[in-house]
């Protein structure tokens, strides 16, 4: 029966509408008794007439204000001033209407009106009023004793939330945490804002607590990752709330509240890209892309967006290629995809592709990438990396392509391993096609990408997962990191900039020591460093140096339109000493030499050989 109510609005509103008028009889019986002691003279005509007349001013008033509309269990400000409102409207009318009525009573009129409003507020309120008394009782003994940090607007509407939703019945909020020294020691719905940040290990101790929300969706990233790296360090869980997109369509809610991310301890905004310049140069084009991996998959999803007339996907991983064809297949259905199983250092078959499809842009992401592995197998990495690049490169030419964007690394700057000096020569390569080319040349330059395949995080959670030891190779190692969306970014961008010859550099903000990277992710899994999960210090990897650099001492740097990118100056190349090195590199690695690292030294001099 309550159910059928509840689905029938206009049964519901009938409803509501009874309850009031059963509250306002409440009401008027009660004031009367009060102001005449008895009941003789309740039952008359008289005393008839002006409850209803009375009834008939409080239906009018609510429903032209739709309080039959109050949502009760979403009671909030708005509907107690709306409330407040018809009670003013209703009363007023009352007290007129008592006035000239011959036999009107204003002590019972006035009286009526108080005990209605009495009646009424908690009538609305009621699922509210029930959730506070039982988030109140709850808040000594409950499972979640949580920490909001912000007590501005995000941190008050996240305990609102709390408090009213019926999904987390097992939390309480114990304090807030703020940096404005201005509300310390005051409260937000009742509950103390108990100090700056940097007392949250003392807020923790102190109210038991076990989880931190953090509700500043407003603060620069900087500031937001000194946050929740201060709070990861007391151990219990740290959470965050939505942007404040979200925030402003009203969005915000438990539900949406999430763990914090390694992308949120970057302390630096995301990059963004201009969306038209991408569109105006993928849209209607055949676009190409080699190796899809993490950055070349997801170069394919972002092309696939911005209505390219056709996308091939090349990749001698089959199970790559399966993989982004049946997502891109189901996603985009409209799209004229192509998946090719092949090698960039297959000459005739490059030809053929070209030759058949005619590919307009070309983004170059398919390398062989794993620093110890290549230092094992040098041989290996040039075949692929530097003569597949070639081969790359040649047909882009002959064949009329309009771009050609090399995907590079900052470990082609001052390398100290064969992955890193074979990513330069692929650099020199384009640089050096380009200048006699129609087709526009670019290198894109960026540092280690979160989560991709073969990455450390990856590895980390995994053996974290297995109880440990997470293994580095250094504790003061450091790196240059960003997500794999904003290397694609860089990656698209760097393509609507191409005039030819160029290097795109990512501005990646302040680098992470690896060991630090450690420490969080260890922490976001609720255990302590070197107390629960052991970090292990192996020593560094051949090929491996300390710190990564994004430019060498002769590259000049020019910002871009975009002020996260920037763009190393071309250097002046020895055309016939580069070609003539070429030639034999490549006799040297199909002859599986065992010097292919000092070969490789005198093409990129600044590559320094790890004897180790």
């Amino acid at each position: 029966m309550i159910g059928f109510i509840a689905g029938n609005k206009y049964l519901k509103k009938a409803v509501i509408m009874i309850i009031d008028i059963v509250a306002l009889f409440a009401a008027y019986f009660f004031a009367y008794l009060m102001v005449n002691k008895g009941v003789s003279d309740f039952v008359s005509a008289r005393s008839f007439f002006w409850w209803s007349m009375s009834a008939v001013m409080m239906t009018i008033v609510f429903v032209t204000l739709n309080m039959d509309g109050i949502v009760y269990s979403l009671f909030g400000f708005g509907d107690a001033v709306k409330c407040t409102l018809a009670m003013a409207v209703y009363g007023t009318f009352n007290i007129v209407f008592t006035l000239i009525y011959p036999h009107g009573d204003i002590s019972v009129c006035i009286i009526t009106i108080i005990l209605f409003a009495m009646f009424i507020f908690p009538a609305k309120a009621y699922k509210r009023i029930l959730r506070f008394i039982r988030y109140r009782m709850s808040s000594s003994h409950t499972e979640s004793r949580t920490i909001i940090v912000g007590a501005g607007a995000a941190g008050s509407a996240l305990l609102r939330e709390i408090r009213n939703t019926d999904k987390i019945n097992a939390t309480s909020v114990v304090c807030f945490l703020d940096d404005n020294p201005h509300k310390k020691g005051h409260t937000v719905g009742g509950v103390k804002v108990f100090g700056p940040v940097d007392s949250v290990f003392e807020a923790v101790e102190k109210y038991k607590a076990n989880k931190i929300i953090v509700a500043i969706p407003t603060a620069p990233k900087k500031v937001l990752s000194e946050i929740f790296k201060t709070c990861q360090m007391t151990g219990v869980k740290v959470q965050t709330v939505p942007g404040m997109y979200q925030l402003l369509n009203e969005q915000l809610s438990v539900s949406n509240v999430r763990d914090v991310s390694i992308q949120d301890l970057l302390g630096r905004d995301q990059v963004t890209v201009n969306l038209r310049e991408i569109m105006g140069y993928i849209e209607g084009k055949t676009v190409l892309v080699t190796g899809v991996g993490s950055i070349g998959s997801e170069l394919c999803r972002q092309i696939a967006s911005h209505n390219p007339k056709r996308l091939i996907m090349l990749d001698i991983y089959e199970n790559n290629a399966y993989d982004i064809q049946m997502e891109l297949s189901r996603q985009h259905p409209e799209l004229d995809l192509v998946t090719l199983i092949a090698s960039i250092r297959d000459k005739k078959k490059l030809d053929d592709v070209f030759d058949k499809y005619r590919p307009e842009i070309i983004f170059n992401a398919a390398a062989h990438k794993h620093v110890p592995l290549m230092e094992t197998s040098p041989n290996e990495a040039v075949k692929n990396n530097v003569f597949g690049t070639l081969n790359m490169a040649k047909c882009a030419d002959k064949y009329g392509a309009k771009r050609f964007v090399q995907i590079s690394t900052d470990k082609a700057v001052n390398p100290t391993n064969v992955m890193g000096a074979t990513k330069r020569i692929c650099e020199m390569i384009v640089q050096t096609i380009g200048r006699h080319s129609k087709t526009e040349f670019v290198a894109v330059r960026f540092g280690n990408v979160l989560g991709s395949n073969g990455s450390v995080i990856p590895l980390f959670n995994k053996q974290i997962d297995e109880g440990g030891p997470v293994t580095l190779t250094h504790k003061d190692i450091i790196r240059y990191f960003m997500t794999i969306p904003e290397a694609v970014s860089l990656v698209l961008q760097a393509g609507a900039y191409a005039r030819g010859g160029e290097i795109y550099v990512l501005d990646m903000g302040e680098p992470m020591k690896i060991y630090d990277l450690a420490c969080n992710l260890i922490r976001q899994r609720g255990y302590e460093p070197n107390v629960d999960i052991e970090i292990k210090c192996i020593g560094l990897r051949p090929g491996e140096k300390l710190y990564e650099e994004r430019l060498m001492a002769e590259e000049g740097l020019e910002r871009t339109d975009n002020a996260m990118i920037s763009i190393g100056k071309p250097l002046d190349i020895d055309e016939d000493n580069l070609f003539s090195m070429l030639d034999r590199l490549y006799d040297a690695a199909h002859a599986e030499t065992d010097s292919m690292k000092q070969l490789v030294h005198e093409l990129v001099p600044t590559y320094v050989i790890d004897e180790r």
